[in-house]
C-alpha cells in the first residue's frame, strides 16, 4: 500500500513539513503545522534515511492545506472582485445614458464615417462644354494659321505619308503607268515651305516643280505612277493675295508618259499664324474628264483664310480660268 499524497515532516528539517505526491517527495516545504493529534513521523527509506513515508502513516491535514491552497484563495478573490467591477460598470452605463426626466438611454453616435459630398462629374454636368467637332466642310492648318474649303466629295487625308495637312478626292483608281500603286483625281496640302528662298514668287517656283515631280513624276518611293512627266506648260504665274498677304501663285498643265496628265498649282504666301515664315498651298488635279475641274481649284483657292475668320474667302484677287 502507498502513502497518499499529503504534507509530511521533513526528516532533515524538524519544523518543517515537505510535500509527497505519492511517489517521491517535492520541493515544496512549509512550517510545521499542528496537527491536533498523535504526532506523524516522517516517512523513511530502509534503515531510517531520508525515503519514502511508511505505508501506515496517513498525514493530518487542517482544511486549505496542501499545494495551490492560497492559489485557490487568491482565484475567488480576483473572481469576486471581478463580478463586483462589472456590475459597478454595468450600473454607471444605466445612469448615465438617461437624464433626469427619466427619459430612455441615449443610444451612441454612430461610427460610420460622415459620407463625402458628391462631386459633379464633368461629363454630366450641365456647364460642361461638348468637346469641339472639327467642321466637315473646312479643313484647318492649325501649325500655318489657315482653312480652306473641303469640296463635295473630297475628305481628309488619314495617311502618315502625306506631306502637311490634306484633302483628297474620296475615290482613288489604277494608276496609269500600272503597278500595285493607286491614284486620285484630285489633292490638296498646306504645308510649311522648305525652300530657303526669301520672297514667296520664288518659293512658289521652286516648289512647284518638286510638287509636280512627286505627283506626276518620280515619287518618294521611286514609282513612276503616271509615267514620269514628258513636258510641262506654264499657265499661270502672278502676284496674288491670299488670307490678307501678299502672295503669289504659279499652275502648269503636265503631260506624263502615261494617262492624261493633269494641272499642278502652287499658292505661296507668309503664315498668318504670326510667324511670318512663308508656308505653301499646293494643287494636283487630273485633266480627265471625270476629275474635278480647274473652277474647284479657283474655288479653294479663294477659300483660304486665316484661323478664326468667318467673314468668307480670304483671296484677294480672282483667279481666271487657265
Amino acid at each position: 500500500m502507498t502513502t497518499p499524497p499529503g504534507w509530511y515532516p521533513d526528516p532533515q528539517a524538524p519544523h518543517t513539513e515537505r510535500w509527497w505526491d505519492g511517489t517521491a517527495w517535492t520541493a515544496h516545504s512549509r512550517a510545521a503545522q499542528a496537527t491536533g493529534g498523535v504526532p506523524v513521523h516522517p516517512p523513511q527509506g530502509p534503515g531510517g534515511t531520508f525515503g519514502p513515508p511508511q505505508p501506515h502513516t496517513v498525514p493530518m491535514r487542517p482544511a486549505g492545506s496542501g499545494p495551490g491552497g492560497s492559489g485557490n484563495k487568491r482565484l475567488i478573490a480576483l473572481a469576486v472582485a471581478g463580478v463586483v467591477l462589472v456590475a459597478a460598470v454595468a450600473t454607471g452605463a444605466v445612469l448615465l445614458g438617461g437624464d433626469d426626466s427619466g427619459s430612455s438611454p441615449r443610444s451612441a453616435p454612430s461610427s460610420s464615417p460622415t459620407p463625402a459630398p458628391a462631386t459633379a462629374d464633368p461629363k454630366n454636368s450641365a456647364t460642361a462644354s461638348p468637346p469641339a467637332t472639327e467642321d466637315a466642310a473646312v479643313l484647318e492648318d492649325q501649325l500655318n494659321g489657315i482653312t480652306l474649303a473641303i469640296p463635295d466629295g473630297w475628305v481628309r487625308a488619314t495617311s502618315s505619308l502625306e506631306e502637311g495637312a490634306t484633302i483628297y478626292t474620296d475615290e482613288t483608281y489604277d494608276c496609269p503607268a500600272g503597278g500595285s500603286s493607286l491614284c486620285r483625281q484630285g489633292r490638296v496640302s498646306s504645308i510649311a515651305a522648305s525652300s530657303d528662298a526669301a520672297t514667296a514668287e520664288a518659293v512658289a517656283k521652286e516648289d512647284i516643280s518638286r510638287y509636280a515631280e512627286k505627283v506626276y513624276g518620280e515619287d518618294t518611293l521611286g514609282n513612276r505612277p503616271h509615267g514620269g512627266i514628258e513636258s510641262h506648260k506654264v499657265l499661270k504665274s502672278q502676284n496674288f493675295a491670299v488670307a490678307g498677304k501678299a502672295g503669289y501663285l504659279v499652275r502648269w498643265q503636265v503631260v506624263t508618259g502615261a494617262g492624261t496628265g493633269g494641272y499642278v498649282q502652287t499658292i505661296a504666301f507668309p503664315s498668318p499664324a504670326g510667324t511670318g515664315a512663308l508656308m505653301v498651298v499646293r494643287f494636283a488635279f487630273d485633266a480627265a474628264p471625270s476629275a474635278p475641274g480647274l473652277e474647284v481649284m479657283d474655288e479653294v483657292a479663294e477659300s483660304i483664310r486665316p484661323v478664326g475668320d468667318t467673314t468668307g474667302g480670304g483671296v484677294g484677287s480672282s483667279i481666271g480660268p487657265g
